[in-house]
């Protein structure tokens, strides 16, 4: 079974189509205005667009036109919207605030605490079940949101830029905990951090002006983009692989040291992230300061601004026009990439 959704919002010039599959999570990425924010608010109810439908499993959300106006209210839809603010109730403990959502349904009080404790559990925030709002970090908070949202058993999962409002710490714990409780589940995923994207999503949609540029798996987008937006994303090397004392050992055997938020766990998954400016190129293996330095062929060189990107497959690196001449890049020489660890962030999964 499927969700699936068409709208169209004249006045914003928001004209979308969309599916999502029963345990898919899809992250809508795109510059400032592009109509990602308008989307989330159709489907969760809080915008009624001119014309269009939107259907979970069958169900009519809403279907609107000539001669239709069928027209689901917010609390009616089996979708829940988790905002950049946690937007928790001041008055309530985490607790009640939490098992909101199940008494709404008319869930008895101690079913819906029992519901409530365990989604707390899940989110690793069991021990901030008697707290208010007030006395939590924003990283606690966001976590309290979270469990609240998923308490409600939605159908949907709406996350807008959830890590936005949270320090460098919280939004890395946050991403790995939304990794594990989005497994199985129908989500979509507003955001500007192609990390969100890369670790959190099945599919990818690029929107501009109000339309759907460019659409596919999350790794096929941005790899290999084609609108200009995720072109610019596109930029930061990413490299997966399983985490090691210091850093990421890629599938390829490549080793990686960066720098971590927290603890690293040998064994997990996770990725080494580091933009081409970062990235310099050597005739021969480079040493010295702390670095990694690897060895590559290089695929594709092409202009980019004022510079040269230099591909190596799924890998790039900026150089001067310059530089590009006395190393005399051509596509199939053989170079080292050589980046500082200072340079790489290391994001467990």
């Amino acid at each position: 079974m499927t969700f699936t959704v068409a709208a169209v919002v004249a006045a914003r010039r928001f004209e979308v189509s969309l599916s999502l599959g029963p345990a898919e999570t899809v992250a809508v990425l795109g510059p400032n205005g592009a109509g990602k924010s308008t989307l989330l608010s159709v489907v969760a109810g809080l915008l009624r667009p001119d014309t269009g439908r939107a259907e979970v499993d069958g169900r009519v959300l809403f279907h609107l036109g000539p001669g239709q106006k069928t027209w689901t209210a917010p609390h009616g839809r089996g979708t829940a919207l988790l905002a950049q603010e946690p937007l928790l109730f001041p008055h309530l403990s985490a607790l009640d605030n939490v098992a909101f959502g199940p008494r709404s349904k008319g869930i008895s009080a101690a079913e819906a605490r029992e519901t409530a404790r365990y989604w707390l559990a899940e989110v690793d925030a069991g021990e901030l079940a008697l707290r208010r709002p007030g006395e939590l970090s924003g990283g606690q908070a966001q976590r309290v949101a979270v469990a609240r949202a998923l308490a409600a058993n939605p159908e949907v999962l709406l996350l807008d830029e959830p890590m936005a409002a949270l320090d460098i710490h919280a939004a890395p714990r946050l991403r790995r905990l939304l990794k594990r409780v989005l497994a199985g589940r129908r989500a979509i995923i507003v955001t500007h951090d192609v990390l969100d994207a890369y670790m959190l999503a099945d599919r990818v949609i690029v929107m501009e002006g109000g339309r759907i540029t460019e659409e596919g798996p999350t790794r096929d987008v941005l790899r290999r983009p084609r609108s200009s937006f995720a072109a610019g994303l596109a930029g930061l090397n990413l490299v997966p692989g399983t985490v090691t004392p210091v850093g990421i050992r890629s599938g390829g055997g490549l080793e990686f040291a960066g720098q971590h938020d927290g603890p690293l766990v040998p064994g997990q998954t996770g990725v080494a992230a580091f933009p081409p400016s970062a990235v310099s190129v050597f005739l021969a293996e480079a040493h010295g300061s702390p670095r990694n330095s690897f060895p590559v062929t290089v695929t594709d060189l092409e202009p980019h601004g004022d510079q040269i990107r230099v591909r190596a497959g799924e890998l790039a690196a900026d150089v001067t026009p310059a530089a590009s001449a006395d190393l005399g890049l051509v596509p199939g020489l053989r170079v080292y990439f050589v980046v500082k660890a200072a340079a790489v962030s290391i994001y467990p999964a």
